[in-house]
């Protein structure tokens, strides 16, 4: 039953996204007072990650450091690149093309790990990038922001810093050691992980879309095309860069999907914490948007290339996010 509740909710995340966020953006103060809980509810999909990782994610950084090393420099490259220069072009607001660079500056999300998967590339190199580019978000993240975002608005380095630590890093470092050290616990609750993972994402978006609802009428159109333009880029520059060094197709899949796929989430909390609620509805408009193109891309691809993934390749999928 919770199997089936689970399944039910996480296939129709983009349908209670809108749900909520009609409902947020047409009745907005009984869900502003939740504005602190951000934080806590991204510590608690990150806790999740971390219930979901292994040591074993990262054992392609050994094996196929090559393939992991560019991985890693392409997503940290190109999205806060992309971002800057969409920004530009658009002529964005400060604090919206901020909120777009935080978006472009924060590791991949782990949906990418999922389309990779459905689209046959290679799962466990995406897992990898996936886990190594998170665990340096905590440096990597603050110090591209500060570079790109710092000449638009005021921004405080070292609070980011301290504020990704506390609630990526910590939460993701504690449920690596859990599912180590209490894999029986873990396991019985392993069913419950994407369904906690998605209401989080849920109402994280819900609080944000209260807390801007006086200025989501008048930016959401330019966001919108901006978020579009970001994603469609990040996608194909991961893909085309990737053939361009030499990566076979299976691997520029994963490698597209760990670059267009962001942790919008992160980028949603920080800029709550640090920002304006504006400086958030990229990260919003990401969170939907990017499952969407992420979904047909990864359809499209699975349906065109015949060839089944391997067993070393398959992954426990079905608690990711």
């Amino acid at each position: 039953m919770i199997n089936n509740i689970a399944g039910i909710i996480t296939r129709l995340f983009p349908l209670w996204v809108i749900v909520f966020a009609v409902a947020a953006f047409l009745f907005p103060e009984p869900f502003k007072p939740f504005a602190g809980s951000i934080s806590y509810l991204l510590g608690l999909i990150m806790l999740g990650m971390g219930l979901t990782m292994t040591l074993g994610d990262f054992k392609l950084v050994l094996t196929r450091p090559k393939d992991v090393a560019y991985g890693v420099l392409l997503r940290y490259l190109v999205m806060p690149t992309v971002a800057f220069c969409v920004a530009k072009v658009l002529d964005l607001p400060p604090l919206l093309a901020a909120g777009l660079i935080l978006v472009g500056a924060c590791p991949s999300g782990t949906a990418s790990n999922v389309m990779t998967f459905i689209a046959k590339g290679d799962t466990a190199l995406s897992v990898t990038i996936s886990s190594v580019n998170t665990l340096l978000a905590p440096i990597v993240t603050p110090f591209i922001f500060l570079w790109l975002a710092g000449t638009l608005i005021p921004i405080q380095a070292d609070a980011l810093l301290i504020d990704i630590l506390k609630i990526v890093l910590f939460p993701i470092v504690l449920g690596l050691l859990l599912r180590t050290f209490c894999y029986s616990f873990v396991k019985q609750i392993m069913t419950l992980i994407p369904l906690i993972s998605v209401v989080a994402i849920i109402a994280i978006i819900t609080i944000v879309v209260a807390l801007s609802a006086a200025k989501l009428v008048t930016i959401a159109a330019i966001a919108f095309v901006a978020v579009a333009l970001h994603n469609g880029f990040g996608l194909s520059l991961g893909y085309g860069i990737s053939r361009l060094v030499g990566m076979p197709h299976k691997k520029a899949k994963a490698v597209s999907f760990e670059i267009g796929m962001e942790n919008s989430g992160l980028a949603v909390a920080l800029a709550i914490a640090h920002l304006d609620p504006v400086a958030a509805i990229p990260g919003v408009i990401f969170s939907v948007w990017h499952n969407f193109t992420g979904s047909l891309l990864a359809g499209y691809w699975g349906a065109k290339d015949e060839i089944e993934p391997t067993m070393a390749e398959t992954v426990d999928l079905d608690s990711k996010v």
